[in-house]
């Protein structure tokens, strides 16, 4: 039986219901009248799992099977239908990496201003600015505004600050096409020097099911809003590639 204590992200029975409407105007009418027509989507149907601290879990499943849902209910984007989630220790979330800076902002600037979002104190981003810089390989760009940045070195900033952060809980969304090959792998190293730290715990969303063998040994399968497999990576990954035949 799992420890509770252990648990740091919980899915007890989670369902998350969409309102799709036909069009913008209806769904502007819909917060004045709540008689308009519209269609519900279920976008997560009744899910329930435990992620120990320390584990490393890969999400698989196709476009549209819930996967980014999850991940934005885990980070508090958005919240269950029904359901309860529970989520203990620091999340970093290599999702959106471009997210929140402040294009006439330089560099520097929107680290302390990234970092502030992600709780941190300035003592804190002070301690870890130059690793954080030193790692995105920005240079003297690191005084120059945001805006003047290629959305390449946008986003290898993003993934700097996020990285460094010394998270409790890693979120990795497709993350990995930062940048040049020599990038890419440094990036990699980085995601597994960080796993390999005593409890830090992984939730790796991918459809690159090679690269999700190299960070975990668990392995979830969503369709349709479901989780339909959790178990063995590699029966993940068998389960995920005979579904993509369908």
């Amino acid at each position: 039986m799992k420890e509770q204590n252990n648990i740091v992200i919980q899915f007890n029975h989670v369902t998350k219901m969409y309102k799709l409407f036909k069009n913008d105007k209806k769904r502007l009418l819909y917060t004045f009248c709540k008689k308009i027509k519209y269609t519900e989507k279920k976008a997560v149907n009744n899910v329930s799992f435990d992620i120990q601290s320390g584990e490393s879990v890969a999400l698989f499943g196709r476009n549209g099977a819930g996967k980014s849902t999850v991940l934005k209910m885990i980070t508090g984007v958005c919240f269950p239908t029904t359901g309860e989630i529970t989520v203990n220790g620091r999340v970093s979330a290599l999702l959106e990496l471009t997210s929140g800076f402040d294009p006439e902002f330089t560099g520097k600037e929107n680290i302390y201003l990234k970092g502030q979002l992600l709780g941190l104190k300035d003592a804190e981003i002070k301690e870890l600015e130059q690793e954080i810089i030193n790692f995105a390989e920005l240079e003297e760009y690191i005084d120059q505004p945001v805006r003047t940045y290629s959305s390449g070195m946008k986003a290898r900033l993003g993934f700097s600050i996020n990285v460094n952060i010394r998270p409790e809980i890693l979120i990795v969304d497709e993350a990995l096409s930062v940048g040049d090959e020599e990038f890419k792998r440094k990036c990699v190293r980085k995601i597994n020097e960080i796993i390999s730290k005593e409890n830090v715990t992984l939730l790796f969303v991918t459809h690159a099911t090679g690269v999700a063998k190299e960070f975990c040994k668990r392995g979830m399968v969503m369709e349709k809003g479901k989780v339909t497999f959790d178990g063995d990576i590699d029966q993940a990954i068998e389960i995920y590639n005979s579904s993509l035949k369908k």
